[in-house]
């Protein structure tokens, strides 16, 4: 017999003295195999230390049962509740989750999608790295018919269906905001702008300066990695503007806060010096002192819609391809770090 971590049924037909087809069909509670064989196979199995072989089962029916995510990185919280919204939905439906990150690396995002495709997943979602240019690594996905979702960091004009929030809005809302608070001289911290969200919250920076009849400057937009280290480099070099700034738009809470820790560093008041604004509403926007005004908008809610698209596509509900942008809501948490005047 094998060993025990190898039992098959034809171990346990062996053992019973019946024909394989019993065991198999027993297994999979076949009513066509009386309650009481069934009982006894599966206390039989249960006794050997039998493991069904859900992989093998899965191959002949075309179908893993696996869902893939691909993710840029893992140390946000909004990353997080993403993939609470997704596990929730899928666990629901029966699928399990392989989740890989690209460490915000398209090389690494490449290698991902590829061990996907080769590992038979039913279905992915994912959001792009910072600096993913093309999607030639997702193609197989879409010539094998395997739905795939974007969420967050989409390529717009691509044909699968993206899940994401309005950015430019966001963006323009932040800006008006901090106008309306009194502020002349707004700096923009952001990312890369071949990425739609840094993108968009650019251009909503940008028309909002303009329909207040305010000057875009050169010197105040800072494009970098929006790491730890960012936020002090892009600290620094605000600082040492000449007029500086009296306020700055940091998308991305984590770079601002360490915007905030440096400035203060150097004896600059928040927000009487500099309003600052971030952008996620991380927990550690809370932790900082001021409390940071930032963009809220529910990972959760996008993981739970970009999992029930893709389990509605797998079940044959819908069509994931006949869907192009679902644009989930956000808002402006207004906290102390922008509020020069004391009016919300």
């Amino acid at each position: 017999m094998s060993n025990k971590d190898d039992i098959t049924i034809y171990d346990i037909a062996r053992i019973m003295d019946i024909s394989s087809a019993t065991v198999s069909r027993a297994l999979n509670n076949n009513p066509a195999i009386s309650a009481e064989t069934r009982k006894k196979i599966h206390e039989t199995a249960k006794k050997l230390g039998y493991r069904h072989n859900s992989f093998a089962g899965n191959l002949r029916k075309q179908k893993s049962n696996t869902i893939g995510v691909i993710i840029h990185e893992l140390v946000s919280s909004f990353t997080t509740s993403v993939l609470g919204g997704i596990e929730k939905v899928t666990t629901e439906a029966g699928y399990d989750l392989i989740i890989a990150h690209s460490s915000e690396k398209m090389s690494k995002e490449i290698k991902n999608a590829n061990n996907l495709f080769h590992k038979r997943v039913d279905g992915v979602i994912a959001s792009l790295a910072f600096d993913t240019n093309d999607l030639s690594h997702f193609e197989p996905f879409n010539s094998k018919n395997i739905p795939l979702i974007f969420f967050d960091r989409v390529e717009e004009n691509s044909e699968n269906t993206k899940v994401i929030i309005d950015n430019y809005k966001c963006g323009y809302l932040a800006i008006q905001h901090l106008i309306n608070q009194g502020s002349k001289r707004i700096a923009i911290v952001t990312g890369t702008q071949q990425r739609n969200v840094y993108n968009k919250r650019f251009q909503g920076y940008r028309d909002a300066l303009f329909d207040n009849g305010m000057e875009l400057k050169d010197d105040y937009i800072i494009i970098n990695e929006l790491s730890e280290a960012s936020g002090v480099e892009a600290a620094n070099i605000v600082r040492n503007l000449k007029p500086m700034p009296d306020a700055a738009f940091v998308t991305n809470d984590l770079t601002a806060v360490f915007f905030i820790k440096e400035l203060k560093k150097h004896g600059i008041r928040i927000p009487e010096d500099i309003a600052v604004v971030g952008f996620n509403n991380d927990a550690i926007s809370k932790i900082v002192e001021p409390e940071l005004t930032t963009v809220e908008y529910s990972g959760f809610l996008i993981g739970e819609i970009a999992a029930t698209q893709l389990i509605s596509h797998l079940q044959g509900k819908t069509d994931v391809k006949q869907l192009s942008t679902i644009i989930i809501n956000s808002e402006l948490i207004i906290r102390e770090s922008s509020l020069k005047s004391g009016k919300r």
